[in-house]
Order: structure tokens, then sequence, then C-alpha cells
């Protein structure tokens, strides 16, 4: 009876142990991810509490000595070792790209939720977390999962995910890091920049966040803010290569060139294929119109992704704007629209290069992708201005002013004022072109150009005297051909008979033989006095620049014998 019971007894403890092992219903414990049964025998609780507690913070100094932990007391072949190494990897990347810890290897093991998160993320794929999880990282490390093809309904759970994470974890930075990233994604900066200075404010050690806030500063147009920031942080971690990389970006969104341009160079010396860095620096290069200079780092990047479409699309500037080429230029503008047929920018760019060629057939395309815009993004200010290109080009004047109005609501650029004076002009509006010749020249009295345009304007509203002044003083001044060829042509207008309008003409050639307004004054006079072959000699020139000047295609016809056009 004794050894029955005994031997009833040892089964009962056998079984209950081996049931505890194995079939334990979810603990705090568990349900968190740690080790279980006899793994957590090997680890001693409060130590995987330790480590689990420093990596949860997400300060640097944090995941620092949580690996050196893990290594110290040989934890790294263990699961829980493993999968707390990759979190700890997965962190200091995303938030401490520069830190100079030296990481593990990646080594997820299979058995974690929290390994199935991470490698889910790296497909994009967003684990939610489980109901009525109290679980910090299964809030947190979705996260992972955001990139440019999140839906919005993935974005909006990953907030709600992580502001329960920071209820979870207040002492930890990083809810609120990864909020700031969420925010400035969806180009919230004002909340983003709330977002990074919380992150901060919780340990200075989140240098990073301080450097994005200084972003969203600028963003939300608090330039001085954002310099002072990254002047304090360029001394307090001068070798942070986060930090130059954050400035070099900055001087770029500014468009501070010069700024710019030593920061992207110090980058490359370092990471010479950085792809990001040298698409900026073909960039920076091209808005300076150094062309031939573009190529060198364009030919670098292409090695390592040709299909890019920025790559594309800067390929496609040199080409158009360096070279003269349009036609290579479309080749890669079109291959940017096969892969995207509704990409705005390569639409706008590729209807106006196709629109100012002088095939028929280039025309007609470039008007269908006009076409194709209007329909998709009526609205938008470069489309609008593209329309307004196309309708001035045709001398549609009503319709371009109809555009113009529309684009003076929102902005009043230096060439919107310009369009402003010859549209009113196109439609005898001569007081109203006076108006905005008189804005124009008054932004820079020392412009030629704007100085030519208000000149023009004088003689149209009958103010001769005022125009004579002025145009006598340029003369006086002007070193340059083209600015001399202007000015004798405006002369001209002035003179009381047609000898001296004659003499004007012929130096305002002398000085700029391709001076269309010219051309096309000495082609109307003999025209005129039916001097045929000097209106024809006048006529083909004019042509010859500007082959669909509506203008001169009114005379086509007429002198298309003489023209040899039968």
């Amino acid at each position: 009876m004794t050894r029955k019971f005994l031997h009833l007894v040892l089964f009962l403890f056998i079984s209950l142990t081996i049931f505890s092992c194995k079939s334990a219903p979810k603990t705090p414990s568990d349900s968190r991810g740690q080790p279980a049964g006899r793994e957590q025998q090997q680890i001693a609780g409060s130590l995987a509490e330790e480590i689990r507690g420093l990596v949860e913070t997400g300060y640097l100094s944090s995941l620092t000595q949580a690996l050196e932990l893990i290594r110290g007391r040989e934890l790294g072949g263990t699961d829980f070792g493993r999968v707390m190494n990759g979190i700890i990897i997965v962190l200091i990347r995303l938030v401490y790209p520069d830190s100079p810890a030296l990481l593990p290897v990646m080594d997820l093991p299979q058995t974690y939720s929290y390994a199935n998160i991470i490698r889910e993320a790296e497909r994009g794929n967003y684990i939610h977390p489980a109901d009525n999880s109290v679980d910090f990282f299964e809030y947190v490390l979705p996260f992972l999962a955001i990139n440019d093809k999140t839906t919005p309904e993935i974005l909006e759970s990953s907030l709600a995910d992580l502001k329960k994470a920071a209820e979870l974890r207040p002492s930890s930075v990083l809810p609120h890091f990864f909020q700031g990233l969420l925010y400035e994604r969806g180009k919230k900066y004002a909340e983003a920049d709330a977002a990074y200075r919380q992150a901060h404010s919780i340990s200075n050690e989140c240098y990073p966040a301080l450097a994005n806030s200084a972003r969203m500063k600028g963003l939300l147009g608090r330039k001085n803010e954002e310099a002072a920031i990254f002047s304090e942080l360029s001394i307090q971690y001068p070798d942070s290569l986060l930090i130059k990389r954050m400035i070099a970006i900055t001087y770029y969104e500014n468009k501070d060139w010069s700024r710019a341009g030593p920061a992207v160079d110090e980058i490359l010396q370092r990471e010479p294929r950085d792809g990001e860095f040298l698409l900026m620096k073909a960039s920076l290069l091209i808005e300076q119109g150094h062309f031939p200079q573009a190529n060198a780092p364009l030919d670098t990047y292409a090695s390592i992704n040709a299909n890019n479409r920025l790559y594309l699309f800067l390929r496609a500037r040199v080409q158009a704007e360096g070279s003269r080429n349009n036609d290579s230029a479309l080749n890669y503008l079109r291959s940017i629209i096969r892969t995207n047929p509704n990409d705005e920018e390569a639409l706008i760019y590729a209807a106006r290069l196709l629109m100012e060629s002088q095939r028929p057939a280039d025309q007609t395309e470039g008007r269908e992708y006009l076409e194709r815009l209007r329909q998709s993004s009526g609205s938008s200010v470069a489309v609008l201005s593209l329309s307004l290109r196309d309708a001035v080009q045709r001398e549609s004047w009503q319709e371009a002013q109809g555009y113009l109005n529309r684009i003076l609501a929102s902005r009043r650029t230096v060439q919107d004022i310009t369009d402003g004076y010859y549209i009113e002009r196109g439609l005898r509006n001569n007081s109203r072109a006076l108006s905005f010749a008189r804005e124009l020249y008054e932004k820079d009295t020392a412009n030629n150009e704007y100085a030519g345009i208000y000149i023009s304007a004088l003689v149209d509203n009958g103010r001769r005297d005022e125009a004579s002044r002025l145009i006598e003083s340029r003369l006086s001044s002007s070193s340059s051909g083209t600015d001399k060829s202007r000015i004798y042509f405006l002369r001209s207008r002035i003179q009381s008979n047609e000898d001296a309008v004659l003499g004007d003409l012929r130096s305002s050639l002398f000085e700029d033989p391709r001076n269309l307004d010219a051309i096309i004054a000495m082609f109307e006079i003999y025209h005129q006095r039916r001097e045929e072959r000097r209106a024809v000699y006048y006529l083909r020139q004019g042509l010859a620049i500007s082959p669909d000047n509506p203008r001169l295609k009114r005379y086509e016809k007429e002198y298309s014998a003489l023209l040899g056009r039968n």
C-alpha cells in the first residue's frame, strides 16, 4: 500500500513537472516573448528582465549595455539572447545608424513571436498586437514594416499602437521617435517636431530625435532655430555621420548650394557609393547649371540602379538643359512615364520639350500629355503654368489670361509678372500691361530685360519722352550685344520717320542677328513697301528661328512660291 502510494505521488509530481514545462498557460512573462520552460531555468529571471528593460528604453547606452550582458553571460546561443540581439540590431540601425557599437550577426530564432514580427516587417507586413496584449515590443516592433507602400489604415494603426507602447513604457524614447517618423511621413511637421522633442526630453542620448526636430523646424519655416540646433549638434557630435548627413540634406533642401556642395562631398568621401548623396550631388550641380560635372555622380549611380526614377529624371535634365539634346532627354522621360503613366513631374517636363519641338508629331504628343495632366491634375500650379505656356505660344491671349488669374491666386513670381505683361499686351490692355511692366522693373531696375519690357510698355501707352530717356540711359551703359540689340529695337519704335526706324533695326540686328522682333519689323516694312525680295529674306530668317510664330505663319502661304514651298 505504501509502495503504491509512493509510486502514485512520484507519477503525479513528474506529470505536473512536465505539464508546467510544456503546456503552462501564458503568463505575463511568456506573453512578452520571454524564455519559458527549460530556457527559463537556464537564465535567471532577473537577468532576462534586466536585459529586456535595457532594450525597451531605446537609449543607446542601454542598448549597448544589453549587448554586453548577452555577450558577457554567453547568452548569444540561447533563443532569448538571439532574439534580444536581433531587436537591438534593428533598433540601433534605425535610430542610431552611425553608432560605432560592434553589432553581432543577425541570427533570429524560429520560435519567438518577436522574430516573426521582424521577419514579416522585412517583407512589409505589419503584424498587429494580440488582443489585450501588454507586451511593449508587440506594439513597437511592427513599426519596422512601415514603408512607402504602407496603406493609410496601417499607418493609423501603427500610430495607435505606438501611443499604447508609450503608455506601457513611459521612459522609452522609441514610441515617440517612431511617432515622429510617422507624422513626418504624413507631412504633419508640427506633430512630428513635438514627438521628436518628447523623445529627446526623455533621454538626451537620443540625439537623432533632436536632429529630426531641427529638420522639422526648417520645414515649418523656422530656419534660425533649425540652424542653431544643428550648430550645437555639430559641436557635440563632431564625428557623427548622421548629423553630417542631416546638415547636408538641410542645406540641399534649403537650396543653399554653396554650403550643400562641400557638405555632400564630405559624405561621399566617406561613402563614395551612397546612392542618395550621389543623386543629391548631381542634382545640386544641375541646379547651378554645371551640367557636364553632373555626369560623374550620375555615371557612378548608374552602376547602382539605372532604373531609379530620380536618376532618369536628372539624366533627362542634363540632356535637355546641358546638351540641348531633347530627343535623348525624352527617351529618359518616357522610361519614367512607362513605369508610372501619372508621374506629373515627368509628364510636365516631357510635354514642355515636345511642345517646343519644331516637329508637328512632337507637338501633338506634347499636347496629348498636357491634356492627360489637365484631367488628372488640372488645378496644379505646374500644370496651369504649362497650359499658360501653350496658350501664349499660340497667342491665345484670352485663354492664357484665365490660366494666369488662377496662378496669381496662389503665387506671384517674376515669371508670372512677365507673363502678365505679355498677355495684357496681347489683349491690347496697355494700361494693365504697363502695371505689370512697372512692377517687374521696380523689382530690379538694373535688369536690362525688365527695363526693356518697361520701355516697351511706356511706348505702347504713348509715354515716348519717358521711354526715350530710359533708352538713351541704357544704350550708354549697356555692353552686351543682346541688350543693345533689344534697346535699338525699342528705339526704332519711337522714331518719327521710316529711315530712322530702319537704321535702328539694322543696328539691332548688327548687335544680335537673331533678334526676332527686329527681323519681323524689317519684314513688315518691306512687305508694306511690296519689296518682295527683301521681305522674303527677312521672312525666311524669321521662320528659321521660329517656324511656328503666328505672326510669320500668316504670311507664309502668301510668300510660299518665293520661299520655294509650292
